[in-house]
């Protein structure tokens, strides 16, 4: 997808307890067993729990959005509020010498792509996912435009860490302004994907042309380069265990996703 691997949520997270799958709003396949030992959750039923969890609604203009009172909106909010609660906290304590800086991941983290997802029925296609990106009219994820709003008046820096490529940074910049997020949207403060021209901090997986990095490798090493860049990162926020996973970050938020799971 949009990051190195993309695993259809309909065959990743069938293998978990259906009573499970959503009471705390970040189950998934982060939480499933490889290989099942009795009979998988039914998909017609799994798809119907995402729906109800989302609230699915099609909008005026032919658009799933995710409802306001849905389970998956009260979840973003509790995460929000405890976000917000942490850098009021956080921020009088950074390291003498160190600035304070967030990072957010963009995919259903700041972009919600639950449309998308729905309508290719929970499965990938790299060329309609490209057309999706370009279109640059993605909802906000609920909540989020104005954390990170919060998080600039408060003076931490805002950072973002991106699976998509560097290809699609008009298209990322475009939507997040149109959501209101208009906050260091330059390179200097966006990471994303470069297989052509990688970075030398992830010259250990990535070279001109070639790119074998894994999400947290590529994730990781980009938080520690904003780290040696003088930053103290409070907090790193993203929807996949594989945006949090891997250090340099002082706290992890993970966000609700139960429609795909990237390793």
């Amino acid at each position: 997808m949009h990051k190195p691997l993309r695993i259809a949520s309909l065959a990743a997270a069938c293998v978990v307890a259906g009573g499970a799958l959503f009471g705390a709003g970040a189950a998934t396949a982060g939480q499933s067993t490889a290989n099942s030992t009795h009979e998988p959750y039914n998909i017609g039923l799994l798809v119907g729990d995402i729906d109800t969890y989302y609230g699915a609604t099609l909008d005026k203009n032919g658009v799933y959005q995710a409802s306001s009172k849905s389970q998956y909106a009260k979840d973003l909010d509790r995460i929000e509020k405890d976000a917000k609660n942490y850098i009021d906290k956080t921020v009088r304590k950074t390291p003498k010498g160190k600035k304070p800086a967030v990072v957010f991941d963009i995919d259903d983290t700041l972009l919600l792509s639950f449309d998308y997802e729905k309508k290719s029925n929970y499965t990938y296609d790299s060329a309609t996912w490209a057309t999706y990106v370009a279109k640059a009219d993605r909802p906000a994820v609920p909540g989020t435009t104005d954390l990170v709003k919060y998080a600039k008046s408060k003076g931490v820096e805002i950072f973002y860490n991106s699976g998509l490529k560097e290809s699609q940074r008009a298209s990322a910049v475009e939507n997040l302004k149109k959501n209101g997020v208009n906050v260091n949207l330059d390179a200097a403060h966006m990471f994303l994907k470069n297989a052509d021209a990688p970075p030398s901090y992830l010259k250990s997986c990535a070279t001109p042309g070639t790119w074998t990095c894994t999400t947290v490798q590529y994730k990781a090493g980009t938080r520690k380069h904003i780290e040696s860049l003088g930053y103290d990162i409070i907090a790193n926020f993203g929807d996949q265990y594989s945006d949090l996973d891997g250090g340099h970050a002082d706290k992890k938020f993970k966000l609700p996703n139960p429609t795909y799971f990237v390793e």
